[in-house]
């Protein structure tokens, strides 16, 4: 199901997805948090993306693994490949939980933080949602922080795979 799509290898068309929904929830994700006065016009996109980037990757390693299940069943990878492609697969493992780390987030975020500074939480200001609005702008930072290092890290491994051959 994920191998092809029309007669091309699915993983190098569906990564793409992933490449701009991944950073892209991660830059939006950080500016919800941050940024308040882009909240009221982000909020929609942000939920969206927060379910579509997961999506993404999920596909993107789905696809990736068939296409190396495939290639190693057709014996076009050599045993000293292998650990260069295994490397890879595991940097799209921690890449797609990462994401799905980051989507959690941002949906706390969509949810529990006031689209407007003059709103108040749904605690009425108490001090739990004083406390849960910085943590979630902290949250939200690193969530972003760890998951762009693993689409780089991800993408850096597939393209050095793909350009220095087997």
């Amino acid at each position: 199901m994920f191998e092809e799509f029309m007669g091309i290898p699915a993983h190098p068309l569906v990564l793409h997805a992933a490449v701009v929904f991944v950073p892209l929830l991660a830059l939006l994700t950080i500016g919800y948090a941050l940024v308040a006065p882009i909240r009221p016009h982000t909020r929609w996109v942000l939920g969206l993306l927060a379910l579509g980037a997961p999506v993404a990757a999920l596909l993107a390693k789905l696809s990736g693994d068939a296409f190396f299940e495939r290639m190693r069943a057709a014996n076009r990878v050599t045993p000293e490949f292998v650990p260069t492609l295994e490397t890879h697969q595991e940097f799209g493992d921690s890449t797609l939980w990462a994401t799905i780390g980051l989507a959690i987030v941002a949906l706390a975020l969509v949810r529990f933080v006031p689209p407007r500074a003059a709103e108040t939480s749904a605690t009425d200001g108490s001090r739990s949602g004083r406390v849960l609005t910085p943590a979630l702008q902290v949250l939200a930072l690193v969530a972003a922080i760890v998951t762009v290092y693993y689409v780089v890290r991800t993408g850096d491994s597939g393209a050095k795979a793909v350009w220095t051959g087997q």
